[in-house]
C-alpha cells in the first residue's frame, strides 16, 4: 500500500487527494491516534488542512499529544473525554484570538469555574455587520433564520426590522428580475430562467412575511 500512496499521503486507500478525505473548513477526531499508521498519516493530514483535528482518542493514553509540524494535538481515552474537555469550543478560541470576543473564569459554589466569553468592541461590530447583511443565502435561508434568532437572543437587534429590511432587498431584486422577464421575446430559454427567478424570489417574500408575523407575535 505505501508504493501507491500520493505524496506525502503514502498509504494508498482508494483516495487521490487528501481533500477527498476532510477539507480545511472540517472539524476531525481521529480515533486510535497513536496507532502505527494513524500516528504517522494524522500528522501529515493535519498540517495540510492548517489544523483542523480536534483531538484523538486511544484507549488508556489520555494526556498524551501526538507532535505535529504546527503543534501538538490532544489524546484522550475515547470521544466523550475530549468533547467533555471542551474541545468543542475550539471554535470560540479561535473568535478570541482573532479578538472578536474575550473570556474569563467565573467561580460557582457547588460546581466547577465556568468560562463565560463576551463579544468585544471589533467582536459586536462583526456582528452587527453582519445582521445588517441582506444578501440573500442560497438555497435555503437558514442563515438569515439564525440571524434572527441571535438578534432576539441577544438583543442586538429587532428581528421585525432585520425582516424588513430584507424584504425591501429583495422587493428590489424582485423588480429587476421582473423588467429583464418582461423584456425577453415568447419562448426565450433566458425568459424560462428569469421566471424561476421571480418565482423563487416570491416565495422567498411569503416566508419573509411569515417571520415578520412570528416576531412581531412574541413583542405582544
Amino acid at each position: 500500500m505505501r508504493n501507491n500512496g500520493v505524496g506525502d499521503f503514502r498509504y494508498y486507500v482508494g483516495i487521490n487527494s487528501l481533500a477527498e478525505v476532510a477539507t480545511r473548513e472540517d472539524r476531525v477526531c481521529v480515533l486510535n491516534i497513536l496507532g502505527g499508521e494513524s500516528s504517522e498519516v494524522t500528522p501529515v493530514g493535519h498540517a495540510y488542512s492548517g489544523g483542523n483535528v480536534v483531538f484523538g482518542t486511544s484507549p488508556g493514553k489520555k494526556g498524551q499529544v501526538l507532535e505535529t509540524p504546527i503543534g501538538p494535538i490532544p489524546v484522550y481515552n475515547n470521544v466523550r473525554d475530549g468533547l467533555n474537555a471542551g474541545q468543542v469550543y475550539v471554535p470560540l478560541t479561535r473568535l478570541e484570538k482573532a479578538g472578536l470576543i474575550s473570556s474569563e473564569r467565573v467561580g460557582q459554589a457547588d460546581r466547577p469555574d465556568r468560562k463565560v466569553y463576551r463579544l468585544t468592541a471589533p467582536g459586536r461590530a462583526r456582528l452587527t455587520e453582519w445582521l445588517a447583511d441582506t444578501s440573500w443565502p442560497k438555497p435555503a435561508p437558514a442563515e438569515f433564520h439564525l440571524k434572527l434568532v441571535v438578534a432576539a437572543a441577544a438583543g442586538l437587534g429587532d428581528p421585525v426590522r432585520i425582516v424588513d429590511g430584507q424584504r425591501h432587498a429583495l422587493l428590489a431584486e424582485l423588480a429587476g428580475a421582473q423588467r429583464a422577464a418582461l423584456a425577453e421575446p415568447n419562448d426565450s430559454v433566458a425568459g424560462l430562467l428569469l421566471e424561476g427567478v421571480v418565482l423563487r424570489l416570491q416565495a422567498d417574500l411569503r416566508w419573509l412575511e411569515a417571520c415578520a408575523r412570528y416576531w412581531s407575535s412574541t413583542k405582544e
